[in-house]
C-alpha cells in the first residue's frame, strides 16, 4: 500500500490507479453533511450535468454523504434514487445498517473513478477507498459511520468509521486534474460554528493543493444562507430526510449556475489543456 505524506499525516491509497497515476480534464470532491449533504451534493451536481459539466465521467472523491454522491453520479443514479429510501434512524447499534441501505441503490457494482475517505478504527489515520476493488455498498458504509451513530463498518478484514472525522472533504486527496470542483455542505454559514470550523481546514487543505499544483484551478461550491437555514440548527437535523429534500432544488440551482459560469469561462479561454 503506498502512502502519501502531507501537512496532515499519512494518507493510505488503497491502489487507486485510474485516480492517481493519470491527470485528468476534472476531478469532484464531494464533502460529509448527513442526509442534508446527499441533497445538497446531488443537487449541485446535477445541476452541473445539466450544463455540460462531465461529472458522471470525472475521478471522483466522496467523504461522509459525499461518498454517496460521488457513486450515484458515477452510476448514473439521481437523487429520485435516493428519495424513495428512508434514512436510519439514529443513533442505530445495528452493525450493516447502512450497507444494506446502500445495496438497496448500488448493489454490488464497483467503479474505479470513485474513492472515498474514511477513518481506520485501528490506526485512528484516514484512508482512500478504491471503488474499483471494493463494492461501492460497502465503502459508503464505511465512510459514512459517525461515532456515537452508526456502528464502524469492515472494509477489507478493517473497520472504519466517518471520513469526516479526519475532514469534511479531504480535498488535500482529490485526484490530480486541470480543474477540481469541490462540493462543500458543510463549510461556511452551515451549523454555525461547526461550519466555520470545517472551513477553516478546507482553506488550509485547499492551500496545500494549490501549493502542490498551482496549475489547476479550484472551484469551491457550498451552500448560501438560504440553504443553511434548511439544515437547521443541530448537527441531527441534517439526518432529517424533509430537511434534506427541501435543499435539493436551490441546490440544483446552484449547479445550473456555477455550471453555466464555469461554461462562459471555457468559451473565454479556449479548451482546457
Amino acid at each position: 500500500m503506498a502512502h502519501h505524506h502531507s501537512q496532515s499525516g499519512s494518507v493510505a491509497l488503497d491502489g487507486l490507479p485510474a485516480l492517481v497515476a493519470a491527470r485528468h480534464p476534472l476531478a469532484m470532491v464531494y464533502g460529509g453533511g448527513g442526509v442534508f449533504g446527499i441533497a445538497y451534493t446531488a443537487g449541485v451536481a446535477a445541476g452541473l450535468a445539466a450544463t455540460g459539466v462531465p461529472v458522471a465521467t470525472a475521478p471522483s472523491l466522496g467523504t461522509s454523504a459525499g461518498s454517496w454522491t460521488a457513486s450515484a453520479m458515477a452510476l448514473g443514479l439521481s437523487y429520485d434514487d435516493f428519495r424513495a429510501l428512508r434514512s436510519p434512524k439514529v443513533p442505530s447499534r445495528r452493525y450493516g445498517v447502512l450497507a444494506d441501505l446502500a445495496r438497496q441503490l448500488f448493489g454490488e457494482q464497483r467503479h474505479p473513478l470513485v474513492a472515498v475517505s474514511a477513518v481506520c478504527l485501528r490506526t485512528q489515520r484516514r484512508h482512500i477507498l478504491d471503488g474499483g476493488r471494493y463494492p461501492l455498498a460497502d465503502l459508503v458504509a464505511a465512510s459514512s459511520a459517525v461515532p456515537g451513530l452508526l456502528p464502524p463498518h469492515r472494509v477489507d478484514g478493517r473497520l472504519y468509521v466517518d471520513g469526516g472525522m479526519w475532514s469534511a472533504t479531504s480535498v488535500d486527496a482529490a485526484a490530480e486534474a486541470d480543474q477540481v470542483i469541490v462540493v462543500a455542505p458543510l463549510a461556511g454559514v452551515v451549523l454555525g460554528p461547526v461550519g466555520q470550523t470545517a472551513g477553516l481546514l478546507l482553506e488550509r487543505e485547499l492551500r496545500r493543493w494549490r501549493a502542490r499544483h498551482p496549475e489547476s484551478t479550484i472551484t469551491l461550491i457550498r451552500p448560501d444562507r438560504a440553504m443553511a437555514r434548511l439544515a437547521g440548527y443541530h448537527p441531527l437535523a441534517l439526518f432529517d430526510d424533509e430537511r434534506a429534500r427541501e435543499v435539493y432544488p436551490p441546490a440544483y440551482e446552484q449547479g445550473l449556475r456555477i455550471g453555466a459560469e464555469l461554461a462562459t469561462r471555457r468559451t473565454d479561454t479556449g479548451p482546457a489543456a
